[in-house]
């Protein structure tokens, strides 16, 4: 017999904004991903350990895989930056600042959370802060 599991939860905005239930639930998924992104971030150094072209004789191969080992390593960079993100996200659940905006101190919104739990602004301020990006990189 198959039993079934039960159904996953999802905060919704009927319960009072970020109760325990939501940041149970938005600290259960951060660590999730930050584990998901360690693991892939050590599988890549492993990988580019074994993979080395750099001997090779022909000179495609070596510029081929130092390409490979720019982009792996931006990537990495990248992956790195997002594991700070996301332990400044579980701090703020801790602390009790998690879900509201660093400019404005409104809720975020439980939509923007639950499509990028490292949000730190709410969409107002986040176009704000992309208009005035923007005009600056115009000027």
């Amino acid at each position: 017999m198959v039993k079934k599991s039960p159904k996953k939860y999802t905060p919704n905005s009927k319960e009072k904004y970020m109760c325990a239930k939501h940041k149970k639930y938005f600290n259960e998924r951060l660590v999730s991903w930050r584990k998901e992104i360690i693991k892939s971030n050590t599988e890549s150094v492993i990988l580019n350990n074994m993979d080395d072209n750099s001997a090779s004789a022909d000179i495609v191969d070596q510029a081929s895989s130092q390409t490979e080992k720019s982009v792996e390593l931006r990537a990495s960079n990248r992956r790195r930056k997002l594991v700070n993100k996301i332990d400044q996200a579980l701090k703020k659940i801790k602390d009790g600042t998690y879900g509201f905006c660093e400019e404005t101190g409104e809720p975020i919104g439980l939509k923007r959370l639950i499509a990028r739990p490292i949000a730190t602004l709410s969409i107002e301020a986040q176009e704000r802060h992309e208009k005035e990006e923007k005009i600056f990189v115009d000027n």
